[in-house]
């Protein structure tokens, strides 16, 4: 497999490449959160947005464990994630984020909350609870990638992720968003070459080839039906939906994918952004449940663990020489998340934290370093969750993805986007977005949990079995957030006056 190597070693000399020749445009706070003052334009920004959707969480964890219970259905959470999760959300979003944080000068996501509502309180929470749960995300990228490489190449686990954990924090740390950026827009067209590869290989194989015309004309493809019954056709429809929602609505909240529409450069790149996008998500969301729900004609895969199927199908099916390729593509789609997540939680810390809070008086280059340190303290901080998620079998990866993405976006969704869409959205509305939600989440994980096990199981038991629900509960925490947000917004006093009119500015539609 020597030729695989050389691809591998040729894609991390290229990364380390990025960093040295980006390392010039992070000196200030505002280069290496915006990439400039110019910001990004269209294809940039939009394969930033995408290859940060898309991760390894997708097509190993996700795509093996959905692919398998739904069959060919499982492809619709692929197209709901291009039609409501990339075009449905530019189209609501990008441009009201670019305008609204302009005005404000707001970098982050807590930085606008608390020039949106005018308070300092917030900003702060939603920066403690941004950190907290974008660790588990990113330790379930960890995870994905790890059980790839160790199937397909028998290389530990731990080494292949300290090895990742090394390679992204070098050229996060020299290059900033601009780099991030950049390896993304390289990164987004390796995994659609990589996604178009691996399809053709899949379709080509003799077993899936044979197994497909057989099933021709016939419901038992899956497309609107379930390969798995064990929870009933309404309850797998009920599950799959869930997905659909989470995966697809759960973006329109996550501090990591809001901040490529900060960074875009203008109204033409909007325009570019929401095609590209949406176009990249339809290709690589689609390709990857695609190829998940092929493991269904493959009977001895049976008995493997949800997130190891994709690997061991890719072992299987892939050609050497070319599983090379395939591995760059999960390795790119999991290098492009790890930065934006890193410098999502980092900029939280430094900007919201460490200037706001602790040390208001810091200048821009003391802020610049500690955002640089924090995202070295965030990207360790996330590795040793991943192996320790790796040695006690913590939580499945696409479950340990659910509850972060669930958790945040039943925090903010309410929050952010009625805040950018309805002047009178209330600053009490938001505190009963946040609480309500965390509070909501720890409830309903352990009633799902003692449900599930009887009531007398152990908490261990509960905890675990309450996270595997998290789909679930997202979209519930999800619904409550913006129902919340809508009732005491119409119950309370709105924002004051001053903070309406740097929101909206004068004359606004909105």
């Amino acid at each position: 497999m020597w030729f695989d190597y050389i691809i591998l070693a040729l894609y991390a000399l290229g990364m380390v490449g990025i960093a040295v020749y980006t390392r010039r445009r992070s000196s200030s706070v505002n280069d290496f959160l915006m990439a400039g003052k110019n910001g990004l334009n269209g294809w940039m920004s939009a394969f930033a947005y995408g290859t940060t959707y898309f991760s390894a969480v997708i097509f190993i964890g996700y795509a093996g464990n959905f692919g398998r219970q739904y069959g060919l259905a499982a492809t619709w959470i692929g197209i709901g994630n291009a039609i409501i999760g990339s075009l449905f959300a530019w189209l609501v979003l990008a441009k009201r984020t670019k305008n609204m944080t302009t005005r404000l000068s707001a970098k982050t996501m807590p930085d606008f909350f608390q020039k949106r509502y005018g308070s300092s309180k917030l900003k702060l929470v939603s920066a403690i609870v941004i950190f907290l749960f974008l660790i588990p995300y990113s330790a379930s990228v960890y995870n994905g990638l790890s059980s790839l490489f160790g199937i397909v190449f028998g290389i530990p686990g731990w080494v292949i992720m300290l090895a990742l954990s090394v390679l992204t924090a070098v050229y996060l740390f020299f290059g900033g968003y601009f780099a991030t950026a950049l390896s993304d827009f390289i990164q987004g067209i390796i995994m659609l070459v990589g996604v178009a590869a691996m399809v053709i290989c899949f379709m080509n194989h003799e077993t899936i080839n044979w197994n497909l015309s057989a099933l021709t004309n016939s419901n038992e493809l899956g497309w609107f039906t379930f390969s798995s019954s064990n929870k009933g056709l309404y309850g797998n429809t009920i599950s799959l939906i869930s997905l659909i929602m989470l995966t697809s609505f759960g973006v329109f909240a996550l501090p990591q994918t809001i901040h490529k529409y900060y960074a875009i450069r203008d109204d033409r790149a909007i325009m570019q952004g929401t095609v590209v996008s949406t176009l990249f998500a339809l290709v690589i969301g689609f390709g990857a449940y695609f190829t998940g729900a092929l493991s269904v004609f493959f009977p001895n895969l049976a008995g493997v663990a949800a997130d190891q199927v994709v690997p061991h199908m890719l072992s299987i099916v892939i050609p050497t020489g070319l599983i090379g390729v395939i591995a760059v593509l999960i390795l790119s789609a999991s290098m492009s998340t790890l930065s934006s997540v890193s410098l999502a939680s980092a900029s939280v810390v430094a900007v919201d934290i460490y200037k706001g809070t602790i040390h208001k008086n810091a200048t821009d280059k003391q802020v610049n370093w500690t955002m640089k340190i924090l995202c070295l303290v965030f990207v360790a901080i996330s590795l040793t969750l991943a192996i320790l998620n790796e040695k006690f079998h913590i939580s499945a990866i696409a479950y340990l993805m659910g509850l972060s993405w669930g958790t945040l976006a039943g925090c903010f969704i309410g929050p952010y986007v009625l805040g950018l869409l309805w002047k009178k959205t209330s600053e009490p509305a938001v505190w009963t977005s946040i609480i309500g939600s965390l509070a909501l989440t720890v409830i309903l994980v352990f009633v799902f949990g003692y449900d599930k096990n009887g009531w007398a199981c152990s908490f261990g038991t509960a905890l675990q079995s309450g996270i595997s629900c998290s789909p679930m509960i997202g979209v519930i925490c999800m619904a409550y957030s913006m129902l919340a947000t809508l009732v005491i917004s119409l119950l309370t006093k709105a924002p004051a006056k001053e903070c309406i009119l740097a929101a909206f500015g004068k004359g606004e539609e909105q």
